[in-house]
């Protein structure tokens, strides 16, 4: 175990923070907001202090990592980087409650965009930039920026893009896991800049189109306005739309496109269930919602809205599904489950998963009727290995139990009822955000308990970081010597 070097690189990614967090500095004090400019200040320093304290005394003998320390340092950084970012909004005093304050900046960071603030409106533009740009941070992931922009030889950092990554299986694009990093970012970015741009000429300020583009590219959802994007006009509706449904798609396809590999993306067949999901799932909504609106357009417009909206768990809101058709509502409930494609900014199980899954079940009823037949399942015509298999079961087990102790934990909640925990629940651990109910839409979780906000805090935790990586750091075993 190599734990210097673990310590030495959350140092290195805490001190990472301090420079990002100069950009909302920089916006406080554009707008003369005095108060964000003392706490932004006051979380830099930390930052810096505790970013150089780190790196300077876990010096490491040796930068070579294996798998466990890269779930460990990715576990750890992401603690670190949230209870550093909860920083600004306690010293300005516009979330005093530090649970609170955690509450959303790990919910900014994990891209989940659960938010317990009920006054939105009121927080000071530096604060709400801040909020969106911990989507973008997030969504790709700190770790894979952290290499994309620094000179690493930690050895094996690959260990360090799989424990980040979201997805069953992860690969490198080119032999250098830097270059990797690097074509990620740089696709990651053009598409946010296209996407500010579109909602920029479309009649959004440049404040509104920026943090709408930060909050779409990492999937997060966290909105500037009381009713999210509801007040928007229809053009910037679908512009967001189309944009959530891009960023819900596996990242390795937009490089195919650069190098012109039309085919390979085209025969995709994560890329097609993933749509045929969505086309499938908004004509449902449509449908069901049209005696509501008595307007074709605008039934479309509403139901493709949520179902990119949920399906890549981006979870803005372009109206309050929760007073919709049953059948709407239940839709909805079941997409929250789906989640993007592997390798997207997308939360939630992954449609690769749902395939394998689907396709192990369907081999074990094959093998029921021809016991002695010999099946492989695949994945983009290519055979999976037996690990994966076993690991994606596993996972899936996990996952479901992850849920029902979340459920459970907030079962003690005695203000809000089923519908509103089980949902709850759902939401945080697929990073989806908003719920049904009590926390639909346009509500919040402002009225959760401290207890309830920090289990649904590290149910986000565990849900962007696939699970594994946080119990592997909680495990004791885990720190013990080789």
């Amino acid at each position: 175990m190599n734990r210097r070097m673990i310590f030495y690189m959350v140092g290195n990614i805490v001190r990472l923070e301090a420079v990002l967090l100069m950009l909302p500095l920089f916006i406080s004090l554009g707008y003369q907001e005095m108060n964000c400019v003392n706490a932004f200040s006051a979380a830099i320093i930390t930052a810096t202090i505790l970013g150089f304290g780190l790196s300077i005394f876990f010096k490491p003998r040796s930068k070579v990592i294996y798998a466990r320390e890269g779930f460990i340092i990715v576990t750890l950084a992401w603690v670190f980087l949230s209870f550093v970012g909860a920083l600004p909004f306690v010293i300005s005093k516009e979330v005093p409650n530090f649970f609170d304050a955690l509450f959303e900046t790990v919910s900014g960071f994990t891209t989940t965009g659960a938010s317990i603030l009920s006054d939105v409106e009121g927080m000071s533009k530096s604060l709400l930039f801040w909020r969106s740009f911990t989507h973008w941070i997030g969504g790709m992931g700190v770790l894979v920026l952290i290499m994309a922009i620094l000179p690493t030889d930690t050895g094996r950092a690959i260990h360090i893009l799989r424990a980040e990554m979201a997805g069953p299986v992860v690969g490198k694009l080119v032999p250098k896991i830097r270059e990797t990093a690097k074509i990620l970012y740089f696709i990651y970015l053009i598409l946010t800049v296209v996407e500010t741009c579109f909602l920029f000429f479309g009649g959004m300020s440049l404040f509104d189109s920026t943090v709408h583009a930060l909050g779409t590219a990492g999937t997060g959802g966290f909105g500037i306005k009381a009713d999210s994007i509801a007040s928007y006009s229809p053009y910037l509706q679908w512009v967001i739309t189309i944009f959530m449904l891009i960023f819900g798609v596996n990242f390795n396809l937009f490089y195919l496109l650069l190098l012109r590999k039309i085919r390979p993306v085209a025969t995709n067949r994560e890329l097609w269930v993933y749509l045929a999901i969505v086309i499938i799932s908004g004509g449902i909504i449509t449908a069901s919602i049209y005696p509501l609106y008595q307007n074709v357009s605008d039934s479309v417009r509403h139901s493709f809205f949520q179902v990119a909206s949920i399906v890549s768990t981006t979870g803005f809101s372009s109206a309050d599904f929760d007073l919709w058709p049953d059948l709407a509502r239940n839709t909805i409930f079941i997409l929250m489950f789906f989640g993007g494609c592997a390798g997207s900014t997308a939360g939630g199980l992954k449609i690769s998963r749902l395939m394998i899954l689907v396709k192990s079940v369907q081999k074990d009823i094959r093998h029921l009727l021809h016991p002695r037949s010999v099946a492989n399942v695949k994945l983009e015509g290519k055979p999976l290995d037996n690990n994966i298999l076993h690991g994606v079961t596993t996972y899936f087990s996990l996952y479901i139990l992850l849920i029902g102790v979340t459920f459970l934990l907030l079962s003690f909640e005695p203000r809000y009822n089923f519908e509103a925990n089980i949902t709850a629940s759902i939401s945080c651990c697929n990073n989806v955000g908003p719920g049904l109910g009590l926390v639909g839409p346009m509500a919040g979780y402002a009225g959760y308990s401290n207890f309830s906000k920090v289990v649904l805090t590290i149910a986000m935790l565990f849900g962007r970081l696939e699970i594994y990586p946080v119990l592997l750091t909680a495990y004791p075993k885990t720190w013990a010597k080789k």
